[in-house]
């Protein structure tokens, strides 16, 4: 077991911000299409962290054109070329699936004043 959380570590990347639930994140994705890279910005609400060292993910909620879409990704995929929190949220729970049924005002999550 130490072989693997050794070669865990190394893997880990140490210059990415604390992500919680219900904070408001960019993600800068890097997509590949045949030949080409490009670099594509998802932005919505964090729903949920899960799991510890280098399997962690999280999950980012976004309305598109009036359609939630969710995206799960790993914290430290090689992949992900940039990550901001732009807005910390105040709540009071782990997973924030109450916000798959809500619409309009009562979807927003409160910004925390004091971080």
């Amino acid at each position: 077991m130490d072989i693997i959380r050794a070669l865990e570590e190394e893997q880990i990347k140490k210059d990415l911000p604390v992500v919680n639930p219900g904070d408001t994140v960019q993600v800068h994705y890097r997509i590949i299409e045949g030949s080409r890279e490009r670099v594509q910005v998802f932005e919505g609400t964090v729903l949920k962290v899960q799991g510890t060292g280098a399997r962690k993910t999280f999950t980012v909620r976004r309305l598109s054109y009036g359609i939630g879409v969710e995206r799960t990704f790993l914290l430290n995929s090689p992949r992900i070329a940039k990550l901001e929190v732009t807005r910390k949220g105040k709540v009071r729970r782990a997973k924030l699936f109450y916000l798959r049924g809500r619409q309009g005002k009562s979807a927003k999550v409160k910004e925390k004043v004091n971080y």
